[in-house]
């Protein structure tokens, strides 16, 4: 998103507990409402959050997602109120059938980091209703650049077909790789949010290209790319249980603003394996 704003000549203000321009915390209201008051920003852009589903992050997802709406758009109300609020929603947090997932697909309590966005859902819609503020929903599904660390499965797979290609002996260890997912390039979901926020007409959206393909099929490219046979490096383990067995949103919404991916399945193997 940070490349994005620069690249169209807007000041961008990264804040992170970590890293950036700012150091701090959403979920401390006297340091959102300080920031906000101070910047009077254009644009917000909500995307913190523990990038797990797993319970034992529940406070950091709690507090990063749930409390971090709530300040930032209580500080927005008070201070900026022509400010646009992107609020950032996930695949994760509907209920999943297996089928598309539109718009009007029901929520699912399925996890705390679910359930912390569902929370984040209905605040946003408390201060648009009732505030009138410009808040934006967005319903991300999979997204993957060079950017991604090794704790996600797509990035993991670039990085041990790396290593074997360099030499290494070791064996990728896998679950169920008939999963479906969609290989999406965060280039293309960022600027979707960026058509989306930039238009009056919607204020939640299904942020997906609706384009499935299995684990399966990422692991053949990623190997393929680097000249390996991946059966000889691929260990499937039956201890690794998936969290769905297809995951895949609804695209009619987005595409109908005028956004189409740019990047397929095959070109963001490349990008990926390409960015060492």
């Amino acid at each position: 998103m940070t490349k994005q704003l620069i690249s169209l000549g807007i000041k961008v203000v990264c804040v992170s507990r970590s890293s950036g321009d700012i150091i701090g915390n959403v979920g401390n209201y006297n340091f959102v409402s300080a920031l906000i008051k101070n910047e009077i920003p254009d644009y917000i852009f909500h995307f913190a959050a523990n990038s797990t589903t797993k319970h034992d992050v529940l406070f950091d997802n709690n507090e990063s997602i749930s409390t971090g709406t709530i300040n930032i758009l209580e500080a927005v109300k008070n201070f900026s109120p022509g400010t646009k609020v992107f609020i950032s929603g996930s695949a994760m947090q509907f209920k999943n059938d297996g089928n598309k997932i539109n718009i009007n697909s029901e929520f699912d309590h399925s996890s705390l980091y679910s359930v912390a966005r569902i929370h984040s859902v209905f605040v946003s819609r408390y201060y648009r209703d009732k505030y009138k503020l410009k808040v934006y929903i967005g319903y991300l599904f999979n997204h993957d650049s060079p950017l991604r660390s090794e704790d996600h499965i797509n990035q993991k797979i670039v990085k041990t077909a790396l290593r074997i290609k360099n030499g290494s002996h070791e064996k990728l260890e896998i679950g169920n790789l008939n999963v479906q997912k969609e290989f999406n390039f965060a280039g293309d979901i960022v600027n979707a949010i960026w058509l989306f926020i930039n238009q009056d007409k919607v204020y939640e959206i299904i942020l997906s290209s609706g384009i499935l393909h299995s684990i399966k099929s990422w692991i053949m490219l990623c190997f393929e790319e680097c000249g390996l046979n991946w059966e000889n490096h691929v260990i499937v383990s039956e201890s690794y249980k998936p969290e769905y067995f297809k995951l895949y949103g609804d695209s009619e919404g987005i595409r109908s603003l005028g956004w189409y991916p740019m990047f397929d399945i095959q070109k963001l193997a490349r990008l990926m394996l390409n960015n060492k």
